[in-house]
């Protein structure tokens, strides 16, 4: 067979569903290959946005996103996805075509050191020189982005290596079997836990990558000890768990910063330190910290672990609970009552423009605790962490470690050809809708019907709720917006515009019932801003 044939039949072994991207010059034979395969690919209008569908469909699955470009331009144009998917621990392998190995040693069109480029952004950069290599190289490429901490893998195929013969088959595909910890470390971390008198579990997004939310809230039940999460860890213990005490990470001083400031033991499972810093919610570094997670952690002067449990994260949650003694857990009931009490305060609220604790609200009304949001990156992101409520895990993806805008459109269209019986709502900032708006033409062409909810304040708004809160005005953080009913309709999608806050609800429950993309223009009060960092600033630990 052809190399190409061998790469494609490599592709397929591991379980690929689809490829998203662009066709080049580089990878001619590769897209024509790729007709006669199972794999369907989907073409996408920006190189970016084929590595969010890729990085998306990777968090949503657990299995390996692949995304695809040509050489030079549309390979760097992959890059921002491709480190989002690295830093946010997605399982990706991205693909990129390449000169002929004969013009690779000196300048040339087009030509960039494309595996020198990737490898800082990846777990494994490699440039494939010889055929024979092809079934080990795309093995190694999968196996490495889904072991754990998954991430992001590149391979750069030249284009003259695509036609040439190649006896070969792929390779068996294994994946590493996860270690049980060890019995002392349980030990240690019963008698610890079973030893504090306020403990308080921190769980991160490793419980949603290793399945073990249902041993967490059990965990939690059990031993009667509350929980908050990170940011991408929304919904790994339900809301309406008792236990539950919402999302931790807004990076200002929040009800939950009090609960860690009661604590004198903290239980950080599956956490990832890359999308909450240690020294926010430890500063004073004099609290235990027990560490569960499948690996051992990060250097940090905040998060020095007492106890450390490495290994498959169920059993030591399972193993843990059975020795270890149950607590209280009611010193924490008045932070949950505080943060319900503020989520329930605007449900009727009509003032216009929209105040983000409504459009929250409607939003949460308006779909089924099992439909899917993809959060963008800015303002809104903070308010969604915060206030919008999940019962389930994977039903609010939140991009935290790289932390990307532009990830929300691009990131939805991949969330509904995995889950296409759910509905699926983009949630995102002017700023962050215009950086891959293109994708709307793919969504319509490939039939993903979305709803876009675009709240509009025609501003960078966290850089101005920033730059207002530390220097009193604001520094080149206004634009000015395109009519975006008229931008929907040119596409041939739907556009709404809300005009009074009582239009939220039925505008979405309809765009939400419509089997068509939808995309709504809802203007948004971020004055709100302010007012909760100056309400938090001043918070007092009530006990």
């Amino acid at each position: 067979m052809k190399a190409v044939e061998l790469f494609v039949h490599c592709l397929e072994n591991e379980g690929v569903e689809y490829i998203f991207g662009i066709p080049g010059e580089e990878n001619l034979d590769l897209m024509d290959t790729l007709l006669d395969s199972s794999i369907k690919f989907v073409t996408v209008r920006h190189e970016q946005g084929a590595a969010f569908m890729a990085d998306v469909y990777g968090r949503l699955t657990g299995r390996t996103g692949v995304c695809l470009s040509t050489l030079g331009p549309g390979a760097t144009n992959l890059i921002t996805g491709v480190a989002d998917a690295n830093m946010d621990y997605a399982p990706v392998v991205a693909i990129a075509g390449q000169a002929s190995t004969n013009r690779l040693h000196k300048e040339s069109h087009q030509v960039l050191d494309l595996q020198a480029v990737f490898k800082p952004l990846t777990k494994y950069s490699v440039r494939v020189l010889t055929p024979n290599v092809i079934s080990e190289v795309i093995r190694k490429a999968f196996k490495l982005a889904q072991t754990e901490k998954p991430g992001a893998c590149f391979i750069e195929f030249p284009e003259n290596l695509a036609p040439m013969p190649i006896e070969d088959v792929p390779l068996t595909v294994q994946q590493p079997s996860t270690p049980e910890p060890a019995q002392e470390r349980i030990a240690a971390a019963a008698k610890t836990i079973s030893e504090a008198k306020h403990p308080i579990i921190l769980a991160g997004n490793g419980v949603v990558r290793e399945g073990a939310w249902q041993q967490l809230a059990s965990f939690a039940h059990k031993l009667h000890i509350p929980v908050t999460n990170t940011f991408m860890a929304k919904g790994v213990i339900p809301f309406k768990h008792p236990m539950a005490l919402g999302t931790a990470g807004l990076q200002t001083y929040d009800y939950l910063n009090l609960g860690f400031d009661q604590a004198d033991v903290i239980i950080c499972v599956g956490y990832d330190l890359v999308e909450y810093h240690p020294h926010l919610w430890h500063p004073t570094k004099d609290r235990k910290i027990v560490h569960i997670d499948m690996s051992p952690t990060e250097v940090d002067a905040h998060y020095i672990v007492d106890v450390g449990v490495n290994g498959d994260i169920k059993l030591s949650l399972d193993r843990i609970a059975e020795i270890c003694e149950r607590h209280n857990g009611q010193e924490f009931g008045h932070l949950r009552r505080m943060l319900v009490k503020e989520m329930n305060e605007y449900s009727n609220d009509d003032d216009f423009p929209i105040k983000p604790q409504k459009i929250i609200w409607d939003l949460r009304t308006a779909m089924n605790l099992d439909d899917i949001v993809i959060c963008d990156v800015g303002a809104h992101k903070m308010w969604m962490a915060r206030m919008f409520r999940c019962e389930h895990p994977n039903t609010c993806i939140i991009s935290n470690g790289f932390a990307s805008m532009g990830i929300a459109v691009p990131g939805a269209i991949a969330a509904k050809l995995t889950y296409p019986n759910k509905r699926v709502v983009a949630v995102t900032g002017d700023a962050g809708f215009m950086m891959n708006s293109q994708e709307i033409e793919t969504a319509i062409r490939i039939n993903t019907p979305i709803v876009i909810l675009i709240w509009n304040d025609a501003s960078y708004g966290l850089i101005e709720w920033k730059q207002k809160n530390q220097f009193g005005r604001t520094s080149n953080v206004e634009f000015n917006n395109p009519d975006f009913v008229m931008y929907a309709e040119s596409f041939g999608a739907k556009g709404y515009r809300i005009e009074q806050a009582e239009d939220l609800l039925p505008t979405l429950e309809k765009a939400l019932a419509d089997d068509v993309v939808s995309i709504i223009d809802c203007p948004v009060d971020y004055s709100e801003n302010l007012k909760l960092t100056e309400k938090l600033g001043a918070l007092v630990c009530p006990t």
